[in-house]
């Protein structure tokens, strides 16, 4: 299960409506409403600055978050929609939902890899590249991986490691219905640019004896 679920601290708003959501709104607060979880839903309010921080770094609709509510039990909650200003596209309102333990969700997990001292290509000089640090899967709540672990300990120079060589956590599935490149190992640029080099020599050549036909 994830490590580091981040925490979300929220008021509980007093009273709903146009009226209660503006005044929010003017305390520089954000309105917004938890659903779901077989229990009725709760408005509450959020620090717009705090908000604002967390949409800019994206994925704030991908993210799992543990919910402080003051009197309330933490609960795990998912952002659903965020409701923006037509003009100035800044947030107006927030819609979360509880989960149960069995929901299936979108996250992106992080990458942890395993084996970079017995790499055969890192060490013959290779470069590991990490194409992709986190992995969007589809994972139930009650069972979200803490990371996607890879194991790169028979990689070769010029080899890729690709989401069907992982083995996956028990109930998770790739979103992207592909098998796409999670990290490879690239030949040394040293070595890249004398291949370079060999091949303006040899082209040099060619064209040398071309012309003295």
């Amino acid at each position: 299960m994830a490590g580091e679920i981040p925490d979300l601290e929220v008021q509980v708003r007093t009273g709903t409506g146009k009226g209660a959501a503006r005044q929010a709104r003017r305390a520089g607060m954000v309105p917004g409403i938890v659903f779901g979880g077989d229990v009725d839903p709760l408005p509450i309010q959020l620090d717009f600055n705090k908000l604002l921080t967390m949409l800019r770094k994206g994925r704030f609709k991908a993210t799992l978050f543990n919910m402080k509510v003051e009197g309330h039990d933490d609960v795990r909650v998912i952002c659903r929609d965020v409701q923006r200003h037509v003009v100035k596209d800044l947030p107006t309102h927030v819609d979360f939902m509880r989960l149960k333990r069995t929901t299936k969700i979108n996250l992106f997990i992080n990458v942890e890899v395993t084996g970079e001292d017995d790499c055969p290509g890192l060490r013959k000089g290779g470069t590991l590249n990490l194409v992709r640090p986190e992995v969007e899967l589809v994972v139930t709540a009650a069972d979200i991986p803490e990371s996607l672990v890879i194991d790169i300990s028979a990689l070769e120079i010029g080899d890729n490691l690709t989401i069907s060589d992982v083995k996956l956590p028990a109930g998770a599935k790739p979103v992207i219905d592909r098998d796409f490149v999670i990290a490879q190992v690239s030949a040394p640029s040293a070595l890249i640019s004398a291949g370079g080099d060999d091949d303006e020599a040899e082209g040099e050549v060619a064209a040398e004896e071309g012309g003295e036909e």
